[in-house]
């Protein structure tokens, strides 16, 4: 007579083969940091580690340092990728080559922007791939079509992205701190109520200190240095 299904004892787990296992992809520079580019817009640059990454691509970190010597250089390499977003276009768009060459640094700024912490980043990583080299040819080009020298271009380049980076690591860092609103209005009143007799200037100028939306105040910066790069002669 049969016994119960209940009393039947259970079979064990039959091993499964490696062999049998579905291949993993095999790791390239390109898709490890393509990876890195959408674990930092799910879950922020500071969870952008080499072992985060590894559990991710479901390998261990040492298998990434053939790729990546470090943070630092995956860092540079996320950034790199995405300055494949600035818009290069006004190199080739009519108009003067100055207001040209604002729009192009703003999208640049608005590039880092929309990523917060990356513009930290920004301030020490050194992307050295194709997009970072056409966004240094285009501003170079529009320099170089203003008549500007070009030992002023080559080092005005580096202070106007320098810029650029800073405006928007400051910016997210405002973005990011809960007191900011508040320590800005503190600013405004203590520059409001400032006496003519102790602080002249300060008075004479008052509310036009802070007059101005973030996006005239980034566009006036950008056309200072253009206008200081192009009459600035280097000194040695």
């Amino acid at each position: 007579m049969p016994r119960p299904p209940e009393q039947i004892p259970a079979r064990a787990p039959v091993p499964r083969s490696r062999r049998e296992r579905p291949a993993k992809p095999a790791l390239t520079h390109e898709g490890i940091v393509e990876t890195a580019v959408a674990l930092m817009r799910s879950e922020g640059l500071q969870r952008v580690t080499m072992r985060r990454l590894a559990q991710q691509l479901d390998t261990g970190p040492a298998s990434l340092y053939v790729y990546v010597a470090n943070t630092a250089e995956l860092h540079a390499a996320i950034l790199e990728n995405l300055l494949g977003e600035v818009d290069l276009s006004p190199v080739r768009a009519p108009g003067d080559w100055r207001e040209r060459l604002v729009t192009l640094l703003g999208s640049c700024t608005h590039t880092l922007f929309r990523y917060p912490g990356l513009a930290h980043s920004a301030l020490v990583a050194r992307p050295c791939g194709p997009n970072y080299l056409a966004l240094v040819e285009s501003i170079l080009a529009l320099l170089h079509e203003g008549g500007v020298p070009d030992a002023q271009a080559a080092w005005g380049v580096d202070v106007l992205l320098q810029v650029a980076t800073a405006t928007a690591a400051e910016q997210s860092t405002r973005d990011r701190a809960a007191a900011a609103e508040d320590e800005h209005e503190a600013l405004v009143r203590v520059l409001r109520q400032a006496a003519s007799a102790t602080h002249p200037r300060i008075a004479a100028i008052g509310d036009d200190l802070f007059s101005g939306s973030p996006e005239q105040r980034l566009a006036w910066i950008f056309r200072a240095v253009i206008n200081g790069t192009e009459t600035t002669p280097r000194q040695y």
